[in-house]
């Protein structure tokens, strides 16, 4: 049975030891629960030895109640504690001085799905930095990474540094929060007390779940459109689809885990997929698919689409690689409608200048790549294998778990 760094450490009054005295503050938003489904301020409040003096919430709020991307939440104070809850998706993303001056110690509860864009992610990094540089004590409550182990994408690029890409990581990077945060420290060279309140019994490369505890855990929506298991493996490739024309699926029930459009043929494009390079389009179930967003891109309009399941017996964990499904994606549309209008030019994640697909990949090597007609899967492939044996190497340091 997986243990949650929350759950330990309200267990184990020696783990909390180190905090008494001490003024603590908690980032968190609407996942971050103790297996048995109370909120972690809440339990917090509830030990009556720790002094709690602040909260922070990351992007779509502590409360997650901001449905879309780019919706920025207020600070405000809770009203049954009494506490200030500074946002760090709204007026600032960094931590300024007078959210530092509110604590000595920060707990980190964050849920996390394992992709580098998550822009829990960067909001971790900013407060490691920031943290570093004020004096401060940083304690991860670790959880686990529901797309688990298995790694994927490119390293971004120096300079393409952005709120959706906080340093050279890669796209799936196959760690927990709390690896995570031990690479950045060592990474970036930061002076900085971290303490890693681990899990128990946490086996990643152990089915059926294969980083999700199936039936240990419940799953609580990080973000309101990370609403299953499924949705959390197919990320690594279907986000990219935000820098895109294609509907992700936003306006539905199941968004990140499709794709679509008004105006083509996707079983022509699967065709074209499985012609071009059928290794990528395996270890999942892809199915033909209709759908009508009620909001966003194609809002009211009947898409044709492809929907990837990874709950059912054709999933395989190893083989499934989201990335390059949607990259050849990408390349199979381009062929098959060469003159689509396929990159959305929007201003993204603050954002004004640069493509939304070339912040999302790290860099404008998939872009050039889709849309050169003489490069071809092996060309991807071989950038793709030097930047996942570069990450191997760089992230194994700092694994906890098996």
């Amino acid at each position: 049975m997986t243990k949650l760094g929350i759950d330990r450490l309200l267990d184990n009054p020696d783990l909390r030891k180190p905090l008494w005295g001490r003024r603590a503050a908690l980032l968190g938003h609407a996942a971050s629960m103790t297996s048995a489904g109370v909120h972690s301020l809440d339990a917090l409040m509830a030990l009556g030895e720790l002094k709690i003096t602040a909260a922070f919430g990351p992007q779509h709020g502590m409360k997650g109640d901001k449905q879309d991307n780019m919706i920025e939440t207020t600070n405000e104070v809770d009203p049954r504690y009494g506490i200030p809850i500074f946002s760090l998706y709204g007026e600032v993303r960094y931590p300024t001085a007078e959210m530092l001056d509110s604590f000595d110690v920060l707990l980190v509860d964050l849920q996390d799905i394992g992709t580098r864009i998550y822009t829990y992610v960067t909001t971790l990094a900013y407060l490691l930095e920031a943290c570093s540089a004020a004096g401060k004590s940083i304690w991860i409550l670790d959880r686990p990474n529901p797309a688990g182990r298995p790694i994927e994408g490119t390293i971004l690029e120096p300079g393409w540094e952005s709120f959706v890409g906080a340093g050279p990581m890669l796209m799936r990077h196959g760690l927990t929060f709390g690896e995570l945060a031990k690479w950045m420290v060592s990474q970036r060279g930061l002076d900085l007390d971290l303490h890693l309140v681990a899990m128990e019994d946490y086996r990643p490369a152990e089915g059926p779940g294969y980083g999700w505890p199936i039936m240990e855990i419940s799953w609580v929506n990080p973000s309101p459109n990370a609403s299953s298991l499924n949705m959390a493996r197919c990320f690594p490739g279907t986000v990219l689809l935000e820098g895109t024309t294609l509907s992700e699926g936003r306006g539905t029930t199941t968004a990140l885990e499709l794709v679509g459009a008004p105006d083509l043929d996707f079983e022509r494009i699967l065709g074209r997929m499985r012609q071009e390079q059928a290794a990528w389009t395996q270890g999942a179930l892809i199915r033909p698919c209709w759908f009508e967003p009620t909001f966003h891109k194609h809002a009211g309009k009947l898409c044709a689409g492809l929907q990837m399941h990874t709950d059912n017996a054709h999933y395989q964990h190893e083989q499934f690689r989201p990335y390059r499904l949607m990259a050849l994606l990408f390349k199979s549309l381009r062929a098959e409608y060469p003159d689509y209008p396929l990159w959305r030019d929007f201003h993204y994640e603050y954002e004004t200048e640069r493509l939304a697909i070339d912040l999302l990949a790290g860099g404008s090597f998939l872009r050039e790549w889709v849309d050169d007609p003489e490069a071809g899967p092996d060309d991807l492939e071989q950038r793709l294998n030097r930047d996942e044996s570069s990450w191997a190497d760089a992230s194994a340091p700092h694994r906890v778990y098996g």
